[in-house]
């Protein structure tokens, strides 16, 4: 078989790239063994402002722009509903905290986002007294329906091989890529935290956090936007539960969970939620962090039609679709990637 692109890891990276190939025609396959779960234990949530500090989030309106219809095309084509429209407000627990919200509204970059008419709560289940402040043009990707949707179109193409991809078996050649009985032009690493085990790769400092989260039943929060406290707590479309997240974890790298993680989330909930609740679920995965906070994108040093994308972070939903957007172009349009996402910053450790 011959293709254009092979592509490891069908997560939020991979799928965003495979929408690159699939709008420009390119022919592809993906292999993913569902070892990564940080797509999955993902809140999904778009949200252009840093709500810890009221700061705008990179390229934030850029992201935005492009996500938005990358989302839409895959519902229209697969027939599934994915992004839905929420607000998400962010407790106030001093009138310090109303008056940095002011202050951070009129900079640049984050006055179409915030919101200065602060709102009143008005649910008893919430403890709120110093209102809230709402974010604009927010919403949630349901990332769970989005992969299990998107494996399903991949599989319809005769595209999608659920099996872990050895690195050993990989033939780099000059005139391209073997792996078995496939040749393709290129090949693109979205492996996440999986990536440690790349060994083209591996000298990338993916540095990897752990986050856990809790999935509650709550019949009488009855919450319908997104709230931003100590802890978020983002409703979900099965009735009455809601995700409440997340930890941050740099030393365990597993994906099991822990009871430590999940008396954070409690005790961190118990200082705004008022109502009864019961835990029906929690999951963990690890998240493509890097110390700079920025992606990791680009080709490998020595083999020229080898390429990663890794390095989403938290905002996966958002970035996402943007730096598959750069990779595309600079592969196929020989454009220049941003040198904040380019891993040319670290080729020289």
């Amino acid at each position: 078989m011959e293709v254009d692109y092979i592509i490891v890891g069908c997560g939020l990276a991979g799928i965003a790239f495979c929408e690159q190939l699939y709008s420009n025609q390119k022919s592809f396959v993906v292999f993913d063994d569902q070892s990564q779960q940080s797509s999955l234990v993902a809140g999904g949530l778009y949200n252009p402002v840093v709500l810890k500090r009221f700061s705008k989030v990179w390229k934030s309106k850029e992201q935005l722009d492009l996500a938005i219809p990358v989302y839409q095309n895959i519902e229209d084509r697969l027939h599934v509903k994915l992004d839905y429209k929420i607000p998400v407000r962010r407790r106030f627990t001093s009138l310090e905290e109303q008056n940095n919200w002011f202050e951070a509204s009129d900079k640049e970059g984050l006055k179409p986002f915030l919101n200065t008419n602060l709102i009143t709560n008005e649910n008893d289940a919430i403890d709120a007294d110093f209102k809230l402040g709402e974010v604009l043009e927010t919403g949630k990707i349901d990332t769970n329906t989005l992969i299990d949707k998107y494996k399903d179109w991949l599989k319809k193409l005769n595209s999608y091989y659920p099996e872990t991809f050895n690195h050993n078996q990989l033939e780099v050649k000059s005139t391209g890529i073997h792996y078995k009985t496939i040749k393709a032009k290129q090949i693109v690493f979205a492996e996440g935290f999986g990536l440690k085990q790349n060994p083209y790769f591996n000298f990338l400092p993916l540095n990897g956090t752990k986050g856990e989260l809790l999935i509650i039943k709550a019949p009488k929060l009855k919450l319908d936007y997104v709230l931003k406290s100590s802890a978020f707590l983002i409703p979900l479309k099965e009735k009455d539960q809601y995700i409440v997240g997340a930890t941050y974890e740099w030393i365990d790298k597993t994906n099991t969970v822990t009871q430590k993680a999940k008396e954070e989330l409690l005790n961190k909930l118990k200082t705004f939620l008022k109502c009864d609740f019961e835990v029906i679920d929690q999951v963990a995965g690890i998240r493509p962090t890097v110390k700079d906070r920025r992606p990791l994108v680009g080709a490998h040093p020595e083999h020229k039609n080898m390429f990663v994308l890794n390095g989403l972070g938290t905002r996966g939903v958002m970035i996402g679709p943007y730096i598959a957007k750069q990779l595309f172009n600079h592969i196929e349009n020989e454009m220049p990637l941003d040198d904040e996402i380019n891993i040319s910053r670290f080729t020289n450790l």
